[in-house]
């Protein structure tokens, strides 16, 4: 028994070091792509297909005279929307 009446089973450290190696699950494999050889992160190609519609959705606008009003937050967040829009359909 320990100084405050509780006594420790030896199972509390196995738990406690499995609680800490949960997240690390998430991490058994990665999506990505073979493209000539190279892996390439999936993430990496959701970014590049979001900046490109961020790009498509700024002519567009710009095409039927809609004025941004604050394009400093607009964009990056057009660009953060297609990027998660676009992982979250290809990779759920």
């Amino acid at each position: 028994m320990s100084a405050h009446g509780i006594r420790r089973t030896p199972l509390q450290p196995i738990a406690a070091l499995a609680l800490l190696l949960l997240p690390l699950t998430g991490c058994i494999r990665a999506p990505s792509f073979d493209i000539l050889g190279s892996f390439f992160p999936a993430w990496l190609l959701c970014l590049t297909v979001g900046l490109l519609l961020t790009g498509a959705a700024r002519w567009l606008l710009s095409r039927i005279h809609v004025v941004v009003a604050l394009p400093v937050l607009a964009y990056p967040s057009l660009a953060v929307l297609f990027t998660l829009a676009l992982w979250l359909t290809c990779f759920r």
